[in-house]
């Protein structure tokens, strides 16, 4: 099994919105620490799609790809991911296709299959509810056609995007897309920041129905992680009390911006909705330099993880590229 030190290591990026702050103030702290990432080495960028959240400003996710990826150079940057239920298949191969050409070699689609949003969200996207995801392997499948060479007489075609080469990874938060992406051979990334409990199981299940493909000859699993790093223990677990109560908001069904940490989380919550918290987070690690190490090699050793994709909930974005330097100091040591 391969060793930390030998696997890439990347950013998952929400553009949190924090309290008090702005939509085009998220944004450029996201071009900010793309650019810090790239400068620290990790290897890939993504940002996600999310709707009618306050406080997550990626919801035009290939708009804000083609900004991240504008100002870099190097890093690759995609998307984790595109729910591709919400859009049709040859919108998102213009897209991609057109990012690609502006960017060769660099750009990335992760796909999810969930709606990503609530009903009267998922209304206003799609006109019509649908069948909820379950056509994804249709979607996928056309998708995935309109990125091969035009052919003669073809009646529509993704321009850009016909002929271009636009990895596609599948994601997931349980054994549907894992096993999807096993049987396609297509590399796949599980979001272990917020459904850490299916997580060994689901990579074990892409790597067992892996079948070799154009795409990939052997697995490639990503594993998503909450990591908060500071110079202390103590001061991680006070950064990482943002996400909390931001998750908490969630759960009560208010999701808002991103809160500012507080000293302790007791009298925030009540001991269920601690708990509840606990477990959607219980993969999450925090802390000094010593004890992110510790848990990044834990979970690389339990995973089998080919790539750690790294998600950094952090109020102050000074903390959050500072959180990011350590885990790049710590990843060879």
């Amino acid at each position: 099994m391969a060793r930390l030190k030998d696997i890439p290591r990347s950013v998952l990026d929400l553009s949190p919105v924090v309290a008090g702050g702005t939509v085009g103030g998220a944004l450029r702290e996201s071009v900010r620490l793309a650019q810090h990432a790239e400068a620290l080495g990790y290897h890939r960028y993504w940002v996600a799609e999310h709707h009618n959240m306050v406080g997550i400003a990626s919801a035009a996710t290939s708009v804000v790809i083609g900004q991240l990826a504008a100002a870099t150079e190097r890093i690759r940057v995609g998307s984790g991911g595109i729910m591709l239920p919400n859009h049709a298949p040859l919108v998102i191969a213009e897209q991609f296709g057109t990012l690609e050409a502006l960017f060769p070699g660099r750009i990335d689609l992760g796909l999810g299959r969930a709606p990503g949003s609530d009903q009267a969200t998922a209304r206003a996207l799609r006109r019509t509810l649908g069948t909820n995801g379950d056509d994804f392997p249709e979607l996928l499948n056309e998708l995935r056609g309109y990125f091969q060479p035009a052919r003669p007489g073809q009646p529509v075609r993704a321009v850009p995007g016909a002929g271009l080469d636009v990895p596609i990874w599948l994601l997931s938060s349980s054994g549907f897309s894992a096993q999807l992406a096993g049987v396609l051979g297509l590399p796949f990334a599980f979001a272990g920041q917020f459904s850490p409990h299916a997580m060994v199981a689901s990579c074990e299940l892409y790597r067992n129905s892996f079948q070799p493909s154009g795409a990939l000859l052997e697995p490639y699993a990503m594993v998503g992680i909450n990591v908060i790093a500071a110079d202390t223990d103590e001061e991680a677990r006070r950064l990482a009390t943002s996400h909390q109560q931001a998750f908490l908001n969630l759960i009560r069904g208010r999701p808002g911006q991103l809160p500012a940490p507080v000293e302790s989380m007791d009298g925030h919550w009540s001991p269920e909705e601690a708990a509840a918290v606990a477990g959607n987070l219980s993969a999450s690690i925090t802390g000094g330099p010593e004890t992110v190490r510790r848990g990044l090699e834990a979970l690389q050793a339990k995973t089998g993880a080919d790539e750690i994709i790294i998600n950094a909930m952090i109020f102050d974005p000074v903390a959050r590229i500072r959180s990011y330097e350590i885990v790049a100091d710590v990843w060879g040591a």
